[in-house]
């Protein structure tokens, strides 16, 4: 991992090389071997430059020792017996030991065409072009034990060699527990006693005002979710978190208000994590954490998209740039590019392509075979038509292959040290950003832990409005967002009419439509709205009952009496989704008892 890592850094070269000398610093941990048709010694050996290989196989043996070994592959392609009868005596003759390997890059024999379609569709080539280039063969195909033992037959003792290199190699990838960068914690203190301290001292700023009764039942939430967090080892993660929003906020970067299920959490309002009272809108902790599902927390953090780069640089400097990282994406062959694409390769008529794409629903996740399902005209065409079956059949194999690396839009992994120790990582040479070679998932998987610095225009727009508006009033009219009234009748005669474009989660031509219907009243019908606007509650018609019972064209009734208390600010409509400050208090009181 670490070598790869170094290769990627090395700017020298359009492609990732490890230098030499680099290679050097991982001779007592590595075994190396010469490398295929693409190495040093099988480029020598084409030019009949012997004495050369053997300086360079002396270079090698000189560092490495007993730990390197030539390898010699035999995948039908040119140069291959020239190069075995050429290293052979140099094998004898320095003592290494000669290993067979395959050069392999699909799984079965029969995949040798799929290959050559996907080699075609990245070099812009078509599979009947009679100049093509073809460096690969047929033969290059994940080949059984048995195949192996019978392509080096009368040489044996190759794939003996192979074997005991392989017994050599040992890595362990541990999985289990999380690892979190070490934040800095005063002497006095540990992280789990640091966040207490952290977290009630900024709590009663906030509750000062607040009667007796009503301090008691923050106190006792407050100490609730601190006791669960260090149950659960968090402690570290809501400091972290809490450094980088403060640093924020203390260096004009907007930060968003928080959403998603990390906004039922008292520990996080009290850290400016998030400006919502969590206790004051209903909502529930364990929707954030949960004793019973131990899961890394995760908030959704929306930072200002001009600045929020300069939030990355600064955990950057804080952690050290080699512990934070962005994560890479791997964007996969979806159906309607993957029909355009293959088209192309097979040399057909662009039209005919575009046409077959055309006939794909545009759908996030769409695939072929629902394609097929959704589309009738598809199925068809796909059935009766001859050329459109060849690309589709075609399409099939390839559909879902990793194509192209990219960049998550907002994850980044902060180690507790050099992110090489974990994973490898990639440099996109284009856009020089640093990333770890693993995704999301699998980044997740390997216990580091990512942050999301989500970049929202939105927070800029409102920035530059209320930036432009308090340089041109007095003091004691000067706009605080953190304080803004939450029962303007204007703001709700606005959205009511509709015009909510460029308001986050507001704009599309549905929710305007069903905000129309609905006309708002209170803060918490825009909250049910955001909840009741996902695919399943817009299946069912939830969206539609709601609107119907909020204005008296629909009696409001509940499943059962006992639900009364919990459903009647929903009128009597369980609202189950995610919304942009949480989960509604109906579902959340509901399914916790």
């Amino acid at each position: 991992m670490q070598a790869i890592s170094s290769a990627h850094n090395n700017y020298t070269y359009q492609t990732p090389i490890i230098n030499f000398n680099d290679l050097k610093n991982f001779r007592d941990n590595i075994v190396v071997v010469s490398g295929g048709k693409d190495s040093h010694i099988f480029e020598l050996s084409k030019q009949n430059k012997i004495n050369e290989i053997e300086k360079k196989i002396d270079d090698f043996l000189t560092v490495f020792k007993n730990d390197f070994f030539i390898e010699v592959q035999k995948t039908n392609r040119s140069d291959e017996i020239d190069f075995f009868s050429n290293i052979l005596p140099l094998s004898n003759k320095k003592g290494i030991p000669l290993i067979a390997t395959n050069d392999v890059l699909f799984s079965s024999k029969d995949d040798y065409e799929i290959h050559e379609t996907k080699v075609c569709i990245n070099t812009g080539k078509t599979l009947n072009d009679p100049n093509r280039e073809k460096p690969f063969s047929d033969e290059q195909y994940f080949k059984s034990s048995d195949e192996m033992q019978e392509l080096f037959k009368g040489f044996e003792e190759l794939i003996d060699n192979t074997n005991e290199v392989a017994k050599k190699c040992n890595v362990s990838l541990h999985t289990k527990g999380y690892f979190l960068p070490e934040y800095p914690v005063p002497a006095e203190h540990n992280f789990d006693s640091f966040l207490v301290d952290l977290a009630k001292k900024r709590l009663s700023k906030l509750i000062t005002d607040f009667e007796e009764t009503k301090q008691k039942i923050y106190a006792q939430r407050l100490e609730y979710e601190l006791n669960q967090i260090k149950k659960m080892g968090f402690s570290s993660y809501f400091l972290i978190v809490y450094d980088f929003i403060q640093w924020s906020k203390d260096n004009d970067v907007p930060v968003g208000p928080g959403r998603g299920s990390g906004a039922g959490s008292l520990v996080a309002y009290s850290l400016g994590i998030t400006t919502l009272d969590p206790i004051d809108h209903g909502l529930l902790f364990e929707r954030f954490l949960n004793p019973e599902r131990i899961s890394m927390p995760d908030f959704d953090i929306d930072f200002c998209m001009e600045k929020r780069d300069s939030v990355i640089d600064y955990v950057s400097k804080k952690y050290g740039a080699d512990a934070v990282s962005q994560i890479a994406t791997f964007g996969t062959m979806a159906a309607r590019a993957v029909v355009r694409d293959v088209a192309r390769a097979m040399g057909k008529p662009y039209a005919l392509g575009d046409r077959i794409s055309k006939m794909i629903p545009f759908a996030p996740g769409m695939t072929l075979d629902r394609a097929k399902d959704e589309q009738p005209v598809f199925a068809q065409a796909a059935k009766n038509d001859p050329e459109v079956r060849e690309v589709v059949d075609l399409a099939y194999k390839l559909e879902g292959i990793t194509r192209n690396v990219g960049k998550h839009a907002g994850g980044v992994v902060i180690a507790p040290g050099s992110l090489s120790d974990f994973c490898p990582i990639y440099n996109d040479r284009q856009s020089s950003s640093v990333m770890t070679q693993y995704d999301k998932d699998d980044v997740e998987k390997i216990g580091l832990v990512k942050f999301d610095f989500l970049g929202l225009r939105t927070l800029t727009v409102i920035d530059r409005a209320v930036k432009s508006i308090n340089a041109s009033i007095k003091d004691q009219d000067k706009i605080d967002l953190d304080n803004i009234p939450m029962n303007d009748q204007k703001v709700f005669d606005l959205l009511s009419s509709g015009k909510t474009m460029a308001v986050f989660q507001l704009e599309s031509t549905g929710m305007r439509d069903l905000i129309k219907k609905l006309k708002p009243t209170k803060f918490e019908e825009i909250t049910a709205l955001l909840a009741l606007y996902r695919p399943g509650p817009l299946n069912s018609g939830m969206h539609t009952t709601f609107v119907d019972r909020k204005h008296g064209k629909s009696p409001v009734t509940y499943p059962h009496e006992l639900l009364e208390p919990v459903l009647s600010e929903t009128y009597g409509v369980i609202v189950l989704s995610r919304t942009s400050h949480g989960v509604r208090q109906s579902s959340c009181r509901l399914f916790n008892g």
